[in-house]
């Protein structure tokens, strides 16, 4: 049966980018489904492909562009696919992506995704009238909260929020997402709630920056900010079992947020808290407003309330103008901190941004190779505090089967710490929470076995 034929038109959605990105892309599958289109298993089954755009780093954005043009020339020979591109790169280019890219039929950005079903339908039933709906739109933090089969996965991103108020200057998100505007906790709850009648154990709260959640909005209530009560709030839903959240900002991370740690049962032991730079030079220039000294104090809070917490942070290296001496303050920070994980990245140049125009461009060259010296020490360190694991018994809540068949006949799930483990299991486990015993440790996996009660027990 030809593409053209079929009653019910199938859609494939490309992810780029960070976890709201996934949710969003979630988002508007549940919607396409509401609507009566179905999700292709690969692009080559689908009538409909739309690439969730990323735009934080130039070369998410040049990958969309790439991928898009590969779609064009199978849209030669397909000339009935519709192609989309939505998201960040979307908002922050408009129509200008229609220019280079001729043959795409549609450019939606992060405040209309729950429009695109209706332009679908237009462009599907109408003929080629290419569709760009970038513009502003109130309330759209409230529109994209549904989930496609939450049944068949025991984790979900739940987004609190929409935006960023801050103003980092090497970030394009507060140009291509909007300001902050949050969700009511009543209108959260009743998504956890449903996620968890689905069988959902886990879910992740998302926001730009989550302790800015409410911020403004909502008051604070018995010294509580109103992330902390959104916290308390989640940590009652009955049939949850853990929580998690991406991402703070160190500004935000008050003690009312220390202190739920080892205080709501569900939240698990796990914070990424961004610093971006060991050097305080830096991070004036990158306008983080917070200094290493209130950063480092609540990491020291943090470990003195839960011993085996983990901490994983974000380091930008290449910052313009970053000198020997500020990468290296850099370096003595992850030595002292000793971070579970480091999500290490390349300074990008992004037009629009203060950063684009600073002094002190680093040549690229030298920017890979600080950031191969920084990573070397890291998964050092990432090594040390898996290491630490084995021989433990860890709650593991299992996920499901890997894709990959190397590791046939096995689960993959996460430690509380936030650790892939991988283990002897099938199917049937999946969404349970199995005592693991940790036999093997790389960086950022361990491997174990159930750790099962012994005869006549």
């Amino acid at each position: 049966m030809s593409h053209a034929s079929r009653s019910v038109k199938t859609v494939f959605i490309k992810t780029y980018g960070c976890q709201m990105n996934e949710r969003d892309s979630d988002a508007v599958a549940a919607m396409l489904c509401n609507r009566g289109y179905a999700l292709a298993d690969s692009e080559r089954d689908a009538d409909v492909i739309l690439l969730n755009t990323c735009s934080v780093r130039d070369l998410a954005e040049q990958k969309a562009l790439g991928k898009m043009g590969l779609l064009t020339r199978m849209k030669r020979r397909r000339p009935g696919l519709v192609l989309g591109f939505m998201g960040c790169m979307a908002q922050r280019l408009g129509p200008q992506l229609l220019e280079r890219v001729p043959k795409a039929d549609l450019v939606v950005g992060t405040q209309k995704l729950h429009r695109i079903p209706d332009h679908l339908d237009r462009l599907l039933a109408n003929g080629r009238h290419p569709v760009t709906d970038v513009a502003d739109e109130a309330g759209s933090e409230n529109a994209i909260c549904g989930h496609v089969a939450p049944q068949a996965r025991p984790t979900a991103f739940v987004s609190i929020m929409q935006g960023c108020d801050m103003q980092c200057s090497f970030c394009i998100v507060p140009a291509t997402r909007g300001t902050e505007r949050s969700r009511s906790i009543d209108d959260i709850l009743a998504e956890v709630r449903a996620l968890v009648a689905c069988g959902v154990k886990e879910v992740t709260l998302l926001g730009q920056i989550v302790t800015s959640y409410g911020r403004g909005q909502m008051p604070i209530v018995h010294g509580n900010s109103p992330f902390v009560q959104l916290l308390e709030a989640v940590n009652s839903v009955p049939g949850l079992e853990r929580i998690r959240f991406m991402s703070a900002h160190p500004q935000g991370f008050r003690d009312d947020l220390i202190h739920c740690y080892g205080r709501l049962d569900k939240l698990c032991e796990h914070v990424h808290l961004p610093v971006q730079s060991g050097s305080d030079r830096i991070l004036r220039a990158m306008r983080r407003t917070y200094t290493l000294d209130p950063y480092r104090r609540i990491v020291e809070k943090l470990r003195a309330r839960v011993p085996d917490i983990a901490v994983s942070t974000d380091i930008i290296v290449g910052f313009p103008g970053e000198t020997d001496a500020d990468f290296a303050a850099s370096v003595k920070l992850c030595k002292e901190m000793e971070y579970d994980n480091v999500f290490l990245f390349k300074y990008s140049n992004r037009s629009g941004t203060p950063a684009a125009a600073l002094p002190g461009q680093l040549p690229a060259e030298e920017i890979v190779r600080r950031h191969h010296q920084l990573w070397k020490l890291t998964e050092t360190h990432a090594a040390h505090r898996s290491s630490a694991l084995v021989g433990r018994v860890l709650p593991v809540l299992a996920e499901g089967e890997p894709e990959t068949k190397k590791v046939e006949g096995r689960l993959f799930g996460r430690t509380r710490c936030n650790r892939l483990v991988y283990f002897p299991g099938d199917a049937s486990q999946r969404g349970q929470t199995l005592d693991i015993r940790i036999t093997r440790a790389k960086p950022h996996t361990l491997y174990g076995e159930p750790d099962l009660p012994s005869a006549g027990h």
